[in-house]
């Protein structure tokens, strides 16, 4: 190298586009400048060697946060959310518009939250803007100011100020939507099916699960297929529960429509059957389905039906969630997991016969495809060097209480996962470690806010 390099890792595994190699990898200006054979043993001015039971990943892209902040910091917070992402191997997160207040549904809202999440985080973050009725004229001036596309509803969204839409309004939003190229990704759920199901009511998972059908999952896609087919738009389905959706999904994408899926760690990781009654931590919209069904899913994963796999991080205060009555009817639905993705889908993955290459693009790579991170997502040549050092053999039982989520409630406490993240390196600064300072209000958040078309 003419030029001497920042940063150089030596390093028997790396997930390249290649697949598992030994390399060493040579950072410079936050960038990767070099990927060598492991004997070329790149110096520079910090060298970090890894053991032969350490991998090294690129950064993984959490394109489904909910952040909360402002109006609902007391649920989760930026400095928080990208603290636990951090710890979790995510280097960059994109905030979806609600349960935040004001909900990013216009340019003035979305300064709002641009300025609240100034200087707390400690990974990337960009954002998605929101469509909702009587927004169509605020979408083109969102995605002119770098949203990374548009989210919507189907069914009452959870929150008063983030109203649905209806099929007729979701014709036109897809319409203005495709006329500047943007991505419309929405939770796909039938409010008139929802609404003729039984009502969730008390501490029974078997009624809560009855509440929310896969019928109502399958006839808000079936429906989301047919107008992107007619308008032509790029459309993301959401939090994929119901392994019926997969055939038709799949017969679409072969007949040309532009559509993409994803799943989270909770429907890959839980079953129906094992969720006790009251344990409202597993509530979650679309629900955590039968055992067959989630085998199902990791089928749809291995046929490439499902492209990515992202969090859906929804977290709420222990209050919310109703922990005291076990009352599903009445509990927030969410599913607090953003620094535990990573090892949740990894324990599962390696049961089934997957290796670590899958899981990266599952959730890395093709996540920030979806999202037009372009410099992101891979260990590659000029891309930002987000990495992390990953022990795959390594193991631990999850504490919620030591998680750097805001509050200590996931469904995954007391869980054993397998793999742990050491270290975590943002832009070649390293920002998770033992050297790093773990005190939150020591360590100097780095993260940048992105915009769509300069990330």
């Amino acid at each position: 190298m003419s030029e001497s390099l920042d940063l150089a890792f030596h390093a028997p595994r790396v997930i390249t586009a290649a697949g598992e190699v030994a390399r060493c990898v040579g950072v410079r200006d936050g960038r990767v400048v070099a990927i060598e054979p492991l004997d070329a043993a790149l110096e520079a001015t910090h060298v970090v060697r890894l053991g032969p039971d350490e991998v090294l990943l690129p950064g993984l892209v959490d394109s489904h946060v909910h952040v909360n902040d402002p109006g609902r910091t007391e649920w989760e917070g930026f400095a928080t959310a990208t603290r636990a992402a951090a710890a979790g191997g995510v280097t960059t997160i994109i905030d979806m518009p609600l349960n935040s207040i004001p909900p990013t549904v216009d340019v003035a809202a979305l300064e709002v939250k641009r300025k609240t999440a100034q200087g707390q985080c400690h990974v990337d973050v960009g954002f998605w803007g929101g469509a909702v009725p009587g927004n169509l004229s605020d979408l083109r001036e969102l995605h002119d100011a770098g949203v990374f596309g548009f989210k919507c509803f189907l069914l009452h969204s959870g929150v008063d100020e983030f109203p649905h839409l209806e099929p007729d309004e979701l014709a036109d939003a897809l319409r203005e939507v495709r006329s500047f190229g943007a991505l419309m990704i929405v939770h796909a759920e039938d409010s008139h099916a929802i609404d003729r199901a039984p009502h969730a009511h008390g501490e029974r998972y078997t009624d809560f699960l009855s509440s929310r059908p896969r019928g109502a999952e399958n006839l808000a896609i079936a429906q989301v297929i047919e107008l992107a087919r007619w308008t032509g738009c790029r459309v993301h389905i959401l939090h994929l529960s119901s392994s019926d959706a997969l055939p038709m999904i799949a017969s679409a994408r072969r007949d040309g429509v532009a559509l993409t899926v994803e799943t989270c760690p909770h429907y890959l990781s839980f079953s129906a059957e094992e969720i006790r009654d009251g344990a409202t931590e597993f509530k979650c919209c679309p629900p955590i389905r039968e055992a067959a069904n989630r085998e199902l899913i990791w089928d749809g994963l291995r046929e490439g039906t499902i492209d990515c796999v992202v969090s859906d991080h929804s977290p709420c205060t222990p209050e919310l969630k109703r922990l005291d009555t076990g009352d599903f009817g009445t509990a927030w639905g969410g599913v607090a997991s953003l620094q535990l993705g990573l090892p949740a889908v990894w324990t599962e993955a390696r049961k089934r016969g997957f290796a670590l290459t899958d899981v990266v693009e599952w959730m890395a790579r093709r996540p920030a495809e979806q999202a037009g991170l372009m410099r992101k997502g891979q260990i590659a040549l000029g891309h930002d060097a987000d990495v992390s050092v990953f022990a795959p053999d390594d193991a631990f039982v999850v504490d919620a209480a030591a998680l750097h989520h805001r509050n200590p409630v996931t469904p995954y406490a007391g869980r054993a996962l397998a793999g742990v993240v050491r270290r975590t390196w943002l832009g070649g600064v390293e920002i998770h470690g033992p050297d790093v300072d773990q005190d939150i209000e020591g360590a100097a958040p780095r993260g940048r806010l992105l915009r769509r078309g300069a990330a």
